[in-house]
C-alpha cells in the first residue's frame, strides 16, 4: 500500500497530514516511506549511506523510526531516489520537524531506559493493545500502590524519587484510557500474576479491586488464563501487539528482557502472535467469568 503513495503524491501528502499519534509514529512513518522508495529504485543502505555521508547501520535506524532525521539527509535521499514531484517532496519534508519533536514521556528521560521510550511512543500512538503477562499485572491495569512494589523489587530505580516518577508515569500512561477517544485495551493475565503478591495483602486486594473496576469499562477487556487451562501456545512468556489507527502503520509486536525490548513489525512475525493471542482468548475463560475469578482472589487476601 505504501508503494502506492511513493507513485501518487497526492495521496502520500495526505496520508501524512493525517497522521496521528506523535512523533514516535510520524517517524516511523516517514522511515517506512523511505525504505519504499529506496527499495523502489533497487538501491542499498550501503549505497544509501554513503549519499548522506553516513553508515547502511544509520539508514536502517532512519527506515525503523529509530532516530530522530536530520532535514538534509531527508533532501539527499529524495534526490537519490528521484523523487522530483514537489507536492511529495514537501510533504516528506514537511514530516521532518513533527517527527523530531519529543513526547511528554522525555521528561521522564531521567528514570526511563531508552529502550522503553520508543514503547511508550507506539502505546500512546496505539488504537488497540492486546497483551498477555505472566509475572505480574500489566503497566496499564496496575493499581498505584501495586505499581510501586513492582518498582522498588525490579531493582532498576536509584532511589525513592526515581521509584515515584517511575510511578507516576504509569498512572499517567494508563489515563488515555479513561478519555472520550479511548484506545481498546484486551489483557490475558495468567492465574500465577494473582497468585504471586508483590506488596502486602491490602496492596493486593487494591490491586484487584482495581482490575474489576477497569474491567467495567466498555474499552477495556481482561481475562485471566487460569491454571485449569493446562499448557498453551504462549508458554515462551508475555507479549504486545499494538495496531495504529493508521492504516500505512503495520502491526508492532513488543517483547520486553531485563535491560532490552525486542520489536517486530513483519506480518510473518506478528501474525503468528496475534494468532497465538486469539488462542489464548478463545482457551482462556470468556470475560464474563473474570469478575468472578477475581473476587475469589479478593477473598484470599482478606
Amino acid at each position: 500500500m505504501v508503494a502506492d503513495h511513493a507513485q501518487n503524491p497526492q495521496v502520500t501528502q495526505d496520508f501524512l497530514a493525517n497522521s496521528s499519534g506523535g512523533p514516535t509514529v510520524l517517524r516511523i512513518l516517514l522511515g517506512t516511506q523511505l525504505r519504499r522508495l529506496r527499495q523502489e529504485k533497487n538501491i542499498s543502505r550501503h549505497d544509501a549511506g554513503y549519499a548522506i555521508r553516513a553508515s547502511h547501520a544509520k539508514i536502517s535506524r532512519m527506515e525503523l523510526g529509530q532516530v530522530s532525521f536530520k532535514r538534509r539527509d531527508v533532501e539527499d535521499l529524495l534526490k537519490l531516489y528521484g523523487v522530483d514531484d514537489t507536492a511529495q517532496r514537501e510533504a516528506l519534508l514537511g514530516l521532518v520537524s513533527s517527527a523530531n519533536a519529543q513526547g511528554w514521556w522525555h521528561k521522564y528521560g531521567d528514570v526511563l531506559p531508552n529502550w522503553f521510550g520508543v514503547y511508550v511512543g507506539l502505546e500512546e500512538a496505539a488504537s488497540v493493545i492486546r497483551t498477555f503477562e505472566v509475572q505480574f499485572v500489566p503497566g496499564l491495569l496496575q493499581s498505584e500502590d501495586y505499581a510501586r512494589s513492582v518498582i522498588r523489587l525490579s531493582r532498576t530505580a536509584n532511589s525513592e524519587d526515581d521509584v515515584e516518577s517511575r510511578v507516576q508515569m504509569r498512572m499517567y500512561r494508563q489515563r488515555r484510557f479513561a478519555e472520550p477517544e479511548a484506545p481498546r485495551l484486551w489483557a490475558v493475565i495468567d492465574e500465577a500474576v494473582l497468585h504471586r503478591p508483590y506488596g502486602d495483602a491490602e496492596v493486593m486486594r487494591g490491586q484487584i479491586e482495581h482490575l474489576l473496576t477497569m474491567a467495567r469499562r466498555p474499552n477495556i477487556t481482561i481475562q485471566v488464563a487460569t491454571f485449569a487451562m493446562g499448557g498453551h501456545p504462549a508458554a515462551g512468556g508475555p507479549f504486545s501487539i499494538l495496531r495504529f489507527p493508521t492504516p500505512q502503520l503495520p502491526d508492532v509486536v513488543y517483547l520486553e528482557q531485563l535491560n532490552s525490548a525486542l520489536y517486530f513489525d513483519k506480518y510473518d512475525d506478528t501474525h503468528r502472535y496475534a494468532q497465538t493471542m486469539d488462542h489464548l482468548a478463545t482457551q482462556a475463560p470468556p470475560p464474563g467469568e473474570t469478575e468472578g475469578i477475581l473476587r475469589a482472589f479478593l477473598e484470599r487476601y482478606s
